[in-house]
């Protein structure tokens, strides 16, 4: 009795590389868009890519490094401004870990700045919506609020609720 087993489906792998490589294929292997490569570069970000003679863009496995680096970064919300600091410190192979956590702890409590501010937002629309009949009358509070002179304040955290 033989068995058989399902066909095996080919490993995914990345085709090998001759280094240098063309914008695309960089912005390819680090996840990104040749437009995003092309403004990172230009934010001071990415520096020093070479070039061909006919001027066109060649990087070498660093640059793509470096590119996964920033993806990565933007994935976790940084700021140009932070992914910069951090690039920096990345780079700097004598940098102390406690600059890096100082970093990623001023960004935290602005996520959870952001946070609480969304929240508010959130509760505002819903209360608008519960407000709102929805139905054939043309009165709409929603859009009454979206359409007054007033200026909305988001409340902060430490006020409190109306």
């Amino acid at each position: 009795m033989t068995t058989t087993s399902a066909p095996r489906s080919p490993a995914v792998r990345t085709p090998p590389v001759r280094w240098p490589v063309a914008i695309g294929v960089a912005a390819e292997r680090a996840g990104v868009s040749a437009r995003m490569v092309r403004h990172y570069e230009s934010l001071g970000l990415l520096p020093g890519v070479s070039r061909t003679d006919s001027g066109y863009r060649q990087y070498n496995e660093a640059d793509v490094h470096t590119l996964r680096f920033i993806r990565r970064s933007r994935d976790l919300g940084f700021s140009m401004e932070e992914i910069a600091t951090l690039l920096g410190l990345w780079k700097d192979k004598e940098r102390a870990s406690a600059e890096v956590k100082k970093v990623a702890q001023a960004h935290i409590l602005n996520l959870s700045e952001r946070i609480v501010a969304m929240q508010d937002i959130q509760r505002s629309l819903q209360t608008l919506v519960h407000c709102c009949h929805g139905d054939e009358r043309p009165d709409c509070p929603i859009l009454e609020e979206l359409a007054s002179e007033q200026i909305a304040h988001p409340r902060s955290h430490s006020e409190p609720a109306p």
